[in-house]
Formats: C-alpha cells, sequence, structure tokens
C-alpha cells in the first residue's frame, strides 16, 4: 500500500539548487533513510514533505486518512507548558481523553471527572497510559509535572522524540532521532523502531541505527536521489559498485572525447545533418567526461611533535559535586598510541574526566602528572566560536599555513580542507553561510591543525554526515599518538578505540579490553546470567521436591478461589465505570481498586502456575 508519491521535486535557494526533479514512493512497512552530505538538503527535504518549506515545482501525495507525525530537530515547545501538556497535545482521542482527565484532577471537577472517566473506560485508554509511562521511563523522562522553560536542550530532544512515538501515527518522519540519547536509550529505540509497525522515513547519521532499523536507503547527491533496497552494508556495497560504474563510464567518455574533439577542430564552420547529430553527440560526450568523482585517498601519515616516556599519570585522583562522586582513588599511566573510549550514562561524568586531564578543572584529592612532550588537542561539544565574517580558509590559516607529513612533505591548509570535504569554491565562503554540521567540521580542522600528539575528542561526531565521519576515520587510523574518545556513535567507537573505560556513576570506572561491542556483549551476558540466577534460585525451593505439601495443596485450591472473586469484582467494577449515576469521587476510587485488582490476579495467576507443575 502507498503512503506518499512524490513526483519531479525541485527546491532552490536563489541561484542554488538543492534537489532537481526528484521522484520515489513509500510503501506501508516501510523504514528508510536519507543520506547525504551536510548542506545538501536533508532537513529541508523533510521540510518539504511535510509543507513546512514550499517547493518550486513537483508533486507531493499522502494517501487518505494517514496519520503523520514529525520530529525536527530543535522543535519549539511552549516554555510555560509542562511535559505531560506537551506530550498530550494530539488528536488522538485517548490522548485527549487522558489530557482532559488529568485536568478534571486538578480542577478536582466532579462532573468532568465522570465524563473523562467514561470516556476512558470506553476508548480502553488505560493500556495508552501504560505505553505514556515505558516512554517516559526508557527517555528518562523522571517528571513529567516539569516545566519546559527548565529542560537542558538534550531533555526536549528526548521531549520531542517521546512525542512522536506516542502519536501512534502510520507515518513518521525523524530528523536526527539519536542525537542527544545516551547508549542505553539509543538501543532501545532501535530495537522499538525495527519492531513497530509505523512507516519511517528518517535522517540519521547514526550507521548502526541504519543497519538494524532501515529497510531502504536514499542517497541525497549531486542534487538527485539514489535508491538502494537494502540496510546501510548494502547500501555501501551498491554505492560502491555504483561509483565504481561511473568512473568507467567517465574514463570511456573521455577517451571518445579526445577524438571527438580532434573530429570537431577539423571540422568547417558549414555542417550538414548528419555532422550536426554528431555534434550533439559530442556535447553530451563532454558532459559525461566532464563529472568528478570522490577519490579516497586521506593517507595523511602526519608528522606529529615527539611523544617523550612519560605521557600522562593519574595517582589516586577524587573529584565530587557535593554528594555525587564523579571519581574515588583513581589511578591510571597512560601509554604510547593509546585509543581509549569512555562510556557511561548521560550525567556520569565523562566530560568532567576530560576537563581534569586538560586540567581545565582541579582534582580534589591525588595527583595528574602531564609530560613534558604533551601537545593536547582538544576538541569540545561547543559550537567553533569565530567571527562570522571570517572566512573558512582564514580560520584555518590562523591555526597553520601548513601542516608537517612524514619525509619532509607538509599539506597546506587548502589541501587539508580539501580533504576534510571542503571544496575549493568554498574555502572563501563566510562562516555565517556554513550548516551546523560544517561548522563542527570545521571546528574539528583547526584541532587537527594545532598537530596535537595527544587527541581528545569530546562526541566529535554529532550533526557530522556519514561522509565526514569516514574521512576522520581514515585520518585518526594514520594518527600516531594518543587518543581519548567520548562518544555515543557506537559504529565510530567499534572502528577507532583498543579499550574503554566504563564510569557507572558512584566514582569508580572499569576497564574493559576491547571495543563497545565486546562492552554491550559482556553486558547482556551477565545481565542473562543474573537473570537466570534469580530464576533459578525462585524455583529451588519447589524443583527439589516432586510434589506439593500439604500446605501448598490447599494453597493452591485457595488461589483458584481467590482468582475467581476477583475476575467477577473486576467484571462488576468495570462496568460500573461505564454508569453515569456515580460521582467523581466514586469513579476515583474504583479506578484506584481496579488497577489492584488486576496487580493482583497477575501475582496469583504466577502463583497458581508454579504450584500446578507439581500438583
Amino acid at each position: 500500500m502507498n503512503y506518499l508519491s512524490v513526483e519531479n521535486l525541485t527546491k532552490s535557494f536563489g541561484e542554488r539548487i538543492l534537489f532537481s526533479k526528484l521522484t520515489f514512493g513509500i510503501n506501508q512497512g516501510q523504514k528508510i533513510a536519507i543520506v547525504a552530505k551536510n548542506g545538501s538538503g536533508k532537513t529541508t527535504l523533510l521540510k518539504c514533505l511535510m509543507d513546512r518549506e514550499s517547493i518550486d515545482e513537483g508533486r507531493i501525495v499522502y494517501r487518505n486518512g494517514i496519520r503523520i507525525s514529525f520530529m525536527e530537530q530543535s522543535d519549539k515547545f511552549d516554555a510555560e507548558s509542562s511535559i505531560y501538556e506537551v506530550l498530550l497535545d494530539h488528536d488522538l482521542p485517548e490522548m485527549k481523553a487522558i489530557k482532559k482527565y488529568k485536568e478534571a484532577e486538578i480542577k478536582k471537577d466532579e462532573i468532568l471527572l465522570q465524563q473523562s472517566y467514561n470516556e476512558l473506560s470506553e476508548l480502553n485508554a488505560w493500556d495508552f497510559e501504560s505505553k505514556l509511562n515505558l516512554v517516559l521511563t526508557k527517555l528518562d523522562i523522571k517528571n513529567p509535572e516539569q516545566k519546559i522553560k527548565t529542560l537542558s536542550g538534550g531533555q526536549k530532544k528526548r521531549i520531542a522524540l517521546a512525542k512522536v512515538i506516542l502519536s501512534d501515527a502510520d507515518l513518521l518522519f525523524l530528523d536526527e532521532p539519536t542525537n542527544h540519547l545516551d547508549l542505553d536509550m539509543i538501543e532501545w529505540l532501535e530495537s522499538y523502531l525495527s519492531s513497530s509497525n509505523s512507516t519511517i522515513l528518517m535522517v540519521t547519521h547514526d550507521r548502526y541505527f541504519l543497519e538494524v532499523v532501515c529497510d531502504a536507503i536514499f542517497e541525497l547527491s549531486n542534487k538527485t536521489l539514489f535508491k538502494y533496497n537494502g540496510n546501510f552494508s548494502y547500501y555501501l556495497e551498491k554505492k560502491a559498485e555504483r561509483e565504481e560504474q561511473l568512473k568507467s563510464t567517465i574514463e570511456k567518455a573521455k577517451n571518445t572525447f579526445r577524438k571527438e574533439l580532434d573530429w570537431i577542430r577539423r571540422q568547417p564552420k558549414a555542417r550538414g545533418t548528419k555532422q550536426k547529430a554528431r555534434i550533439e553527440s559530442f556535447e553530451v560526450t563532454k558532459k559525461v567526461a566532464s563529472q568528478k568523482t570522490q577519490s579516497k585517498e586521506l593517507e595523511l601519515l602526519v608528522k606529529m611533535n615527539r611523544l617523550g616516556s612519560k605521557i600522562i599519570e593519574l595517582h589516586k585522583i577524587g573529584k565530587a559535586f557535593g554528594d555525587k562522586r564523579i571519581l574515588d582513588n583513581f589511578s591510571y599511566n597512560f601509554q604510547r598510541k593509546e585509543r581509549l573510549g569512555i562510556v557511561g550514562n548521560n550525567g556520569a561524568g565523562k566530560t568532567t574526566f576530560l576537563n581534569l586531564i586538560l586540567q581545565k578543572e582541579e582534582v580534589d584529592k591525588g595527583k595528574i602528572i602531564i609530560g613534558d612532550t604533551i601537545v593536547f588537542g582538544y576538541y569540545s561539544q561547543e559550537l567553533i566560536k569565530v567571527s562570522d565574517q571570517k572566512r573558512v580558509i582564514e580560520v584555518i590559516k590562523d591555526i597553520a599555513e601548513y601542516i608537517p607529513l612524514e619525509k619532509g612533505k607538509e599539506l597546506s591548509a587548502a589541501q587539508l580542507l580539501e580533504r576534510f570535504l571542503f571544496p575549493k569554491e568554498m574555502h572563501y565562503q563566510l562562516v555565517k553561510k556554513l550548516s551546523g554540521g560544517e561548522k563542527r567540521r570545521l571546528k574539528l580542522l583547526t584541532v587537527l591543525m594545532s598537530n596535537p600528539n595527544f587527541l581528545i575528542l569530546d562526541e566529535p561526531t554529532n550533526d557530522l554526515d556519514i561522509f565526514a565521519m569516514a574521512v576522520l576515520e581514515d585520518y585518526l587510523r594514520a594518527f600516531q599518538g594518543c587518543l581519548v574518545v567520548v562518544s555515543h556513535d557506537r559504529y565510530f567507537m567499534d572502528k577507532m578505540v583498543d579499550h574503554l573505560f566504563v564510569m557507572n556513576g558512584n566514582g569508580q570506572i572499569k576497564d574493559i579490553v576491547g571495543n563497545y561491542t565486546v562492552y554491550r556483549k559482556e553486558q547482556k551476558e551477565l545481565s542473562k546470567k543474573t537473570k537466570n540466577t534469580n530464576i533459578k534460585k525462585e524455583s529451588t525451593v519447589i524443583k527439589e521436591k516432586n510434589k506439593l505439601s500439604f500446605k501448598e495443596k490447599e494453597e493452591f485450591k485457595t488461589l483458584e478461589t481467590e482468582i475467581e472473586v476477583l475476575e467477577k469484582e473486576k467484571k462488576e467494577i468495570t462496568n460500573k465505570l461505564s454508569d453515569s449515576s456515580f460521582n467523581g469521587e466514586e469513579l476515583n476510587a474504583m479506578g484506584k481498586r481496579l488497577s489492584k485488582i488486576v496487580d493482583e490476579i497477575e501475582i496469583k495467576s504466577d502463583r497458581w502456575l508454579t504450584l500446578s507443575e507439581y500438583n
């Protein structure tokens, strides 16, 4: 079933064409990602599809009756609204009923309470409230009554994501859904969306997310759309094949172009019909031969500053903020060519740990010794702080004109810009005209241009497209110094680090040899082992014997009677909740009793099933 059809979609800003004559469709159940370089128009395309941005030409047609929800990178919520009010601001009848009920509770309006109770029962919206609580828990939204104006940017992002999930829409548009989520949240969202029945069109740079969730990849490149019906691995494979074919086509066109150019130059000005056809063919060949392909040639063997025998030593250091301990009596000596990843939930102290190494913060106890030869390069999460009126190449040249390579070679600022996907036409562009991702890439270059031998990267892949991340990974693979990375990008961590510091938030750090996938595998195995141990402990008493004791037999009979009575009471209360003769206070009491009955039935049923195995 087709949900969306797009035909010949074109969008430009002034003379700059973002995309031209895009044609594609989205069918029910598909989970599609759009990938492209920063500034190519991914977000603009989503906004065009949602009619939040005008189009130059083309048609966008949705199937009648489908519900659509859009999560932007920065949602503008009413600052005075509570989290609950924002999440329940939907046209869904279930949400309206829950919102009405909560308003009635606040106002203590018995008539409104009675009406909302009836609506909730008729719509069976109690299940929806359970889903609401689950999403709040998984996205670490602890106080739903909190005002939006008190939230951080990351918290608002999680609210926007929760709102979209709860919309129960048929078609979801998601713009960078994993930004500002910690690793546990990302994995939960990954699992939720991959098993969801929703149809999804998303923009994301999380490559594991693309691998697990998506069944099709649309690449926006050179103002057109290339479609790949498969996950991220399939996309990489087929993209490489397409580029190889394109290179072959261009090479053939160049050979033909040389021959035809010689013929054109030798011909007189007056030509016949046959010659005109050949001239037209020459123009087509010229266009093909003029195409450029992106070559992978990032063999940057940088001659970095010499590293001495002493790198960085941490001697029994401690750090706390009030009652919150970040580090407690922690010691570690960094080695040459160290490749360390740091993971932990938000608030565990990852950035504080980096600031201690950089001596931007002081330890409460212990000592940090920095080697004499250490030259730090630090990439923080903050945006680049330079004048908007500066040109891109000026920003880099302010750091250095050249970066030294091995064997006496050098790489100029302009050459490094090109290697990091800033083409020549962008070198003299003003910083203010760069996209968020381009500004982050420029900041990263200023760090690398300083030629450090101890590189610290705090969330380096945020807002970088997958192409820029591939370039950064190529650079870091050739980097001979020490590397410390904090990142929620699992794919990046797997490729870059040899071991992990796991910060658990209580002052302790666990050192795990291996990459992020090794760490998560160990975690899951430990969780499974703990769960199995608990199950064994619970069933040991019964499993050790072949039959029930007299007391347990009596309990088994009693449970059958009690469950039957509870089921009868549950049915009676459910019927009463639809009766308009009860006031709000009575309905409230019945609702609470119904909730307790459901819990009791579940507990007693589990016990009955356990005993029934030995009866």
